[in-house]
């Protein structure tokens, strides 16, 4: 109802008939009947299918569809044998896996030792934890057909935790033909070992995307947990449809079109908490953190000033109320590292959190030598969790002084888009909004967005030597207390050159038919294996 008071009934029944469309070609596959189905929409359309080229969360989810993992954590945090088991040197400084038997690519070669050892390269050269991990790394070898051996130059406390990563850039394993592929190019075809295969001749990049079981999976023996266990599939085909418009997506999860909606819009939850036949669940414990990302690369915020301006200017709560509007699912929370979390700090974090910034921010941005260059704000709008926060922050930046150019998207652009180095004028960006999941935040290294590498880091190519020698004394901390002081001193120095701006967390409840059990929680991606579907 609220999206069509605002919309106005021609423009919401246009987009409702175009929605009912894409659900209709979506449902109507000639092999739909032979066995069990799940359809589910994603909280975005897959357009990239390669998840090492992107830090996109669906990319990531359709990796964990097709690939595998060598170690995976449990629901304590504790990394487990996957792919692997492995033994580690008494002096601390070697690593062999070992990988386990019954691994098949999909197209049915086996999986070697050689095609784990160049799927952890091409990984490393792109993650942040992988690049950190390869710093300390003196060889990878694939010493026998099954073995893998990593030697380091010193003792490195994190390297199961690097290669067991529960999100953002995972290290999946492919065909070594595939992981030779460099990471900046896509690579040409789906090829895993995961509990599903890719259908390929079914993709339709705006309508849906397709799984099948994998028969020749052979899954562990431990009980499913997060993402390590036994990935055991229950169904035989899995469905993404993609609906663009949330209120099409609540109808179709209602009357059972669909069975699986990853996020539901929050104002709809009461009427969706009283429909007996849905399970309304928030399946991250744990949450987002959302945030902006400046492009440093191009004015105005190659300026530290008009950067700190901008910082001063932003607001968590308008953020969070515009973004979810509900006590019980949002957090003003200035930690970069999660709040409740052992590196959690409020160093920084004044004005943002209590949003008395502005005059500040005004002040500083007249004194900054601005010259009036628009802010290229990328605004996707086909994401629930993703619509709210670059309007009310060109609202805020405006507020400030700045000129802001709000481009209306989607998200696949977005994702797209921001890989580019180009000038704003030239189809490049000034800043864009996203979501980590806690996991990818919780600390220094895990934080892909901390990173101060330049033009080899994340999109948007902060480059800030400090943070990373302060990360290297991270990594070597010999205590806790000591890398919580580590963390409060990368904090502060990321707010005072805005490396990005924290604006808050949330948790996100999806939704399920009834008919659906076995829905597991995870850390980061809806996990579609241990579930199964009465007819």
């Amino acid at each position: 109802m609220s999206n069509f008071m605002r919309r106005g009934p021609r423009a919401f029944a246009s987009k409702l008939a175009l929605s009912v469309v894409a659900l209709s070609t979506a449902l109507a596959s000639p092999v739909l009947a032979a066995g069990k189905t799940l359809t589910a929409v994603m909280h975005s359309d897959l357009r990239i299918i390669d998840p090492i080229f992107t830090t996109a969360y669906i990319t990531r989810d359709h990796g964990y569809m097709v690939y595998d993992t060598l170690v995976a954590p449990d629901s304590n945090f504790k990394i487990q044998p996957q792919m692997a088991d492995w033994k580690i040197s008494d002096d601390k400084l070697t690593y062999t896996f070992k990988l386990r038997d019954g691994l098949k690519w999909h197209d049915g070669a086996p999986v070697t030792a050689e095609d784990c050892v160049a799927s952890l390269k091409r990984w490393a050269a792109v993650d942040g934890m992988g690049q950190k991990l390869w710093d300390f790394t003196a060889s990878l070898e694939a010493t026998d057909a099954k073995t893998i051996t990593l030697k380091l130059k010193e003792p490195y406390g994190l390297v199961l935790d690097s290669i067991g990563k529960p999100s953002s850039r995972v290290a999946f394993m492919m065909p070594k033909r595939l992981a030779e592929v460099p990471p900046d190019k896509q690579i040409p075809e789906q090829i895993g070992s995961g509990p599903f295969k890719f259908v390929q001749g079914e993709f339709q990049p705006g309508v849906k995307a397709v799984y099948v079981k994998n028969t020749d999976y052979v899954p562990r023996k431990e009980p499913a947990s997060w993402t390590s266990g036994g990935k055991v599939v229950k169904v035989d085909r899995v469905e993404w449809i993609t609906m663009p418009d949330s209120q099409t997506a609540v109808n179709a999860l209602q009357s059972g079109d669909i069975d699986f909606m990853e996020n539901l819009p929050y104002d709809m939850l009461p009427v969706l908490e009283a429909n007996k036949e849905l399970t309304i669940e928030v399946s991250n414990k744990f949450g987002f953190q959302t945030l902006g990302r400046m492009n440093f690369l191009y004015p105005p915020f190659d300026n530290v000033k008009v950067r700190r301006a901008a910082l001063l200017a932003m607001n968590q709560k308008d953020v969070l109320d515009a973004l979810v509007g509900n006590a019980k699912y949002q957090k003003i929370c200035g930690a970069f590292f999660v709040c409740d979390t052992p590196f959690a700090t409020e160093v920084g974090a004044e004005t943002l959190v209590k949003g008395n910034g502005m005059a500040e921010a005004k002040k500083a941005l007249a004194e900054s030598g601005y010259d009036g260059t628009p802010v290229v704000v990328m605004a996707p709008g086909d994401v629930t969790t993703l619509k709210a926060q670059p309007i009310v922050a060109a609202q805020l930046l405006r507020e400030a002084g700045f000129k802001v150019d709000l481009q209306a998207t989607d998200w696949q652009t977005v994702v797209s888009r921001r890989a580019s180095q180009k000038p704003p004028k030239e189809g490049g960006w000034n800043m864009f909004f996203t979501n980590w999941v806690a996991a990818d935040v919780s600390n220094p290294i895990a934080n892909l967005s901390i990173g101060g590498q330049g033009k080899k880091g994340w999109f948007g190519w902060a480059e800030d030597a400090k943070i990373e020698q302060l990360k290297d004394a991270f990594v070597r901390a010999s205590s806790i207390d000591e890398q919580k002081k580590i963390a409060a001193d990368i904090q502060k120095e990321a707010y005072e050159q805005v490396i990005y701006i924290p604006l808050g967390q949330y948790l996100l409840p999806s939704g399920w038919r009834k008919s659906l059990t076995g829905v597991l929680d995870g850390p980061a991606t809806p996990l579609f294996w241990n579930v199964d579907k009465s007819e």
